[in-house]
């Protein structure tokens, strides 16, 4: 038999408010731009496109790396901010770290075709496919 419980959304927001707030009263993270960044990949038949939003990051600080059908992108940043007013600071910002993302792609990456380029804050990434390779009917003697 089936038992009837009453529902009440007021309970469950302040049950979603609460939930975490004893465990982990503070929080350490770092900001939300620093901790990682965003990356678009779209395909055609001949090649992937993979566009890295890295704001404020120096190109001699990002490296790549391609490994078959895996790529990943490494940044070093170095970011500060300062706001004054006067002689008096007001805020400051700082971070600084590494970030790192990979992605295995559908299909092996041409490493002789490949193309990067970083303007504006924004890493492009033109990747073609290695032709897959076919299969080899072999006779038999």
């Amino acid at each position: 038999m089936a038992s009837i419980t009453r529902y009440s959304p007021l309970d469950e927001a302040f049950d979603d408010l609460f939930r975490g707030f004893f465990v982990r009263p503070v929080s350490y993270e770092m900001p939300a731009g620093a901790a990682q960044f965003r990356v678009d990949v779209s395909e055609n038949e001949k090649a992937y496109t993979l566009r890295a939003e890295l704001p404020g990051v120096k190109k001699e600080d990002i490296n790549v790396t391609i490994d078959g059908d895996t790529v990943a992108i490494s940044a070093e940043v170095k970011s500060e901010k300062d706001v004054k007013n006067g002689d008096r600071v007001l805020r400051t910002e700082r971070y600084f770290g590494k970030l790192y993302r990979a992605f295995t792609l559908g299909q092996a990456v041409e490493e002789s075709g490949t193309h990067a380029r970083y303007a504006d804050g924004v890493l492009e990434l033109a990747l073609p496919k290695k032709a897959a390779a076919q299969a080899k009917r072999i006779s038999i003697q």
